[in-house]
């Protein structure tokens, strides 16, 4: 019987409302710092019902040749800055192109672009439209960039399903290695959607926070006053290696993905499925070879939506048990969208790295239906072997995470 091939995770990039890179994110994670803000500075807000949102801490533009800039959407430059932070941070190693692959998800990709350029298109007239636009608005802009960037010629693939699409794009990269298709996958997400257009569709849904007055305590994961999400931006990049070509250049991993599960819950286009989401988490488990007794430490999913939370928080009893420890940095980042499932991954792994799981912030009082182990106050301090990452996105996209220790305790 073949060994499946083992994949190590070798680099980390973000830019995301806690920090310009990975370490000073993961730092402010553990901190329980805020990165969630007013917009009444925007001159738009003022006609808004929600004024509050979660901006990158460092504009990426910023960080990036300004011919560079100028041809890309917020997303993608928030990409690249990710991707090429990762890429650094695994030691840019020399690799042949065509075992190289990309997978960056994103769940609107150029939507800032698109409306931008239309409103240009509106007020101007056609031929002011930036001959830029297509590039700058299509999905797989992200990916495409980066695959370019870095001379990646194994594939450039960009899952879009929502707010599970930079986890949909690991459990893709690890497919990829484990396949034989690829040595290397640059993987993660990026969103940059603070606009009018999606801050008033999400509040027409009722989906969003409301809490104008007091935007560092509005997202407040598994509390029971919660009333919704904030909307955030950023990108998430992880560079993921088999073992063995990990080995050959003497790469140090932060930790391995041991497994990924995938479900699609058919049912709704927007409400969350418990029965789902627990198959999600339990085939991620079937696939790492792990049993539920294994998992320590859940990076949940967790918005602040009332129903979304509850749904989580049973298919995590339902699959796993009420015993790990349970946190939801959505509470200082906002919602990254489908960046989102990618920082989870970065923050699940780093968490078994260091032997610290973050709090989840504005928690006072746990929700009375929500019978979980819930860091609140101070971050919980342990040594855990293995843990979940769950995202899930609108359309029913479930995906879930396991990822492990870097000696593999569990394996």
């Amino acid at each position: 019987m073949a060994t499946r091939t083992d994949v190590w995770i070798t680099g980390l990039g973000a830019t995301t409302p806690l920090g310009a890179d990975a370490p000073s994110t993961w730092a402010a994670m553990v901190a329980g710092e805020n990165g969630i803000g007013s917009l009444d500075d925007e001159e738009w807000a003022r006609r808004l019902p929600v004024r509050l949102g979660a901006r990158m801490r460092q504009d990426p533009a910023g960080s990036l040749k300004r011919t560079e800039a100028r041809r890309m959407d917020r997303c993608e430059q928030a990409a690249l800055v990710a991707a090429r932070e990762a890429w650094a941070d695994a030691g840019a190693p020399g690799v042949d192109p065509q075992r190289l692959a990309v997978a960056i998800g994103t769940g609107t990709g150029g939507v800032l672009s698109l409306l931008g350029q239309n409103r240009v298109l509106d007020e101007s007239g056609p031929r002011k439209v930036s001959p830029h636009t297509v590039p700058m608005l299509m999905a797989n802009g992200p990916a495409a960039w980066v695959s370019i960037d870095l001379g990646a010629q194994a594939g450039a693939h960009t899952p879009v399903s929502a707010c599970a699409s930079g986890a949909e794009a690991i459990a893709l990269a690890l497919d990829l290695i484990r396949s034989g298709r690829a040595d290397m996958v640059v993987a993660g997400g990026a969103e940059a959607s603070l606009h009018p257009l999606p801050l008033s569709g999400f509040a027409q849904m009722m989906a969003l926070s409301t809490s104008n007055g007091d935007p560092a305590g509005a997202s407040r994961p598994f509390d029971a006053t919660r009333n919704g999400f904030v909307l955030g931006e950023g990108a998430a990049v992880l560079v993921l290696e088999s073992a063995g070509h990990a080995r050959g250049r003497g790469a140090l991993p932060y930790g391995a993905v041991a497994g990924a599960g995938t479900t699609s819950s058919a049912r709704h286009i927007t409400a969350s499925d418990p029965g789902g989401q627990a198959r999600a988490i339990r085939a991620a488990l079937r696939d790492a070879d792990l049993g539920p007794d294994d998992i320590g430490h859940v990076h949940a999913h967790a918005t602040s939506t009332p129903q979304g939370d509850l749904a989580e928080a049973e298919a995590i009893g339902t699959a796993v048990g009420v015993h790990p420890v349970i946190t939801a940095t959505k509470s200082m980042t906002g919602h990254l969208l489908g960046a989102s499932g990618a920082l989870g991954a970065m923050a699940a792994v780093l968490a078994l790295r260091d032997g610290v799981v973050p709090p989840t912030r504005n928690v006072r009082e746990v929700d009375e239906r929500i019978p979980l182990d819930v860091v609140t106050g101070a971050p919980r301090r342990g040594r855990w072997g293995a843990a979940l990452a769950n995202s899930f996105g609108f359309g029913g996209h479930n995906v879930s995470l396991v990822v492990t220790r870097a000696d593999n305790p569990c394996r």
